[in-house]
Parts: C-alpha cells; structure tokens; sequence
C-alpha cells in the first residue's frame, strides 16, 4: 500500500510538470500561441498542418491526427516508447518546472528558429567538434551543412542534417535543436535495402565503421524515436531494413517491436553491444589506436 501511495504521488507531481515547457526541450516548439492554448506541429509523426494541441489550462495536449491525448506522462510514453515508470523516471530526472498556476497573460515566445543561410561545412569550431567525436571532416561534409540560424532574436551556427520535409536537424558542443517541419532524414542511394539509425552521430559514425554498408545502402536517419511510426508504409518497399538503434531501454524496445512484426528487419546493435551506440563505439576504437 505505502509502494502504491508513493507511486500515486509521483504520477501527481508529473502531471503538474509543463507540457510545452517539456517539448521545448525536446526540441519541439509551438507554431501558434495564444493565453489558453498551443498548437505545434506533432512530435509523434510527421505533418506540415500543425493539429497537436496543448491546453495552457488543463496541461493536457491532444493529437487531432492521432485522435489520442492526455498528461505529460502519456506523451512522454509516446514519444519515447517509455512505460509508465520509465516516462516518471524521465520526468523526474528533468530540470522543466512544474505548471501550478497559468499566468492571466501569455505573451507568445520567439522560440522559432529561423534558418538564415546553408554552406558548406567550414567553420574552425564546428570542425573542431566534429574532430572530438571522431567523425572524418570529409564525411561529415558529404552529409551535413554549417547551418546558420536565429533563436530568440540571438545568431548561432551548427552542423545541419536536413530532414525530408526541408527542416533541419541542429548541433554544435553547446546546443541540439531543430528546426520546422521536424521530421526524418533519408539519403537516397537507388537501393533495395534500408539503414535506420537514430541521430546525426550515430549515422556518420556507420559511414566510418560501414563505409561500403552506407554508400550502397538507403538510409534513415530517425532524428526522434517517435518517426519510426512514419516508415509503415516504406519498410514493405525493401528487401531487407538493418536498423542500428540505441543500446538503451527505448531503443531495445523499438528494436523489438520492429523485429516482432517484420521479418526482413535485421538487428545490427551487436556492432556497438558494449556501448550505447556507434560513435561510442568508434571513439573508443580511435582511442585505442592512438
């Protein structure tokens, strides 16, 4: 009884944590805002129409195209394939504070990011960051861009992955954004298989370790867990999907769901298995030969 309390207790204090203040960083801002209501783009599939809404009142969100809702508890088992223990552990891990009370007033935030220009991959400091995580500068360049872009009315630049809907995937050593529409990246080699990996690193650190894999290969780049829910429909065009997810619990939860419901879905973590995923693995690697 005093295990039950103390687990009603948490999902209490969860509920009361700020639903927009908690995709905010997850990367997921709203496109229109008023003083009872946001709406965003959804964080759970990919749409150019944003139709998830959030109550500033209620905190509680819905998805038009879904047609699912609820607390932050339920979208964080969305978005991140959590149980119900594993979304309070992430939520009580969180720094976003809780939504006590709504202000009379809510002005609407510059949380939008604006891409200002696409170059080539050049900058001394995102170059330097790329040397730290081990990645070649040439095959980062074949990939990625320097991406300028403005956030709450301040200049920063960044390594840029474009997604298929034309928004783009942000990072430098300070900062992991994204732009709208945030989506998946895909690289189109004429193939009939399919590479699925889940973030910027972890797709360059294969073209590193899977060079010949990479280049004759289609490939994905999930950006967020939540857009395997997108590939329904491409998984059956391909004779064979390797996916190289996570070493973690939401990633060996997606994996085995995935492998429960196809059968040409091959499992490739066991490149990485000491390791959460493949740019651990090749740091590790690098330092050893140094």
């Amino acid at each position: 009884m005093k295990r039950e309390n103390m687990f009603n207790k948490s999902c209490e204090r969860a509920r009361n944590i700020c639903i927009v203040k908690t995709l905010a960083k997850l990367g997921h801002f709203p496109t229109k805002i008023s003083e009872k209501e946001a709406w965003f783009l959804s964080p759970l599939r990919s749409e150019t129409q944003a139709s998830f809404n959030v109550s500033l009142v209620k905190n509680v969100w819905y998805d038009f195209g879904m047609g699912k809702g609820g607390s932050v508890i339920d979208l964080i088992m969305e978005m991140k394939f959590y149980s119900v223990k594993e979304a309070l552990d992430f939520l009580e891990m969180s720094p976003v504070l809780p939504c006590l009370t709504m202000p009379k007033k809510l002005s609407r935030p510059e949380t939008k990011i604006e891409v200002i220009t696409v170059e080539f991959l050049k900058h001394p400091a995102l170059l330097k960051y790329v040397y730290t995580r081990k990645i070649p500068v040439k095959i980062a360049a074949t990939y990625c861009k320097e991406v300028w872009y403005r956030y709450k009315n301040r200049d920063f630049f960044a390594i840029g992955l474009e997604n298929h809907l034309g928004g783009w995937e942000l990072r430098n050593k300070y900062y992991k954004n994204s732009s709208s529409p945030k989506s998946y990246s895909f690289i189109d080699h004429s193939s009939t298989r399919l590479l699925i990996t889940e973030g910027i690193f972890d797709f360059l650190s294969l073209a590193v370790l899977k060079k010949e894999l990479v280049v004759n290969t289609d490939c994905i780049i999930l950006n967020s867990l939540a857009f395997l829910r997108d590939l329904d429909d491409l998984f059956p065009t391909y004779s064979e999907v390797i996916i190289f997810l996570d070493n973690d619990p939401a990633g060996r939860k997606a994996t085995k769901e995935l492998l429960t419901i196809y059968d040409h879905i091959t499992d490739a973590s066991d490149l990485y298995s000491n390791f959460k995923d493949s740019n651990e693995k090749l740091m590790s690697d690098v330092e050893k030969k140094s």
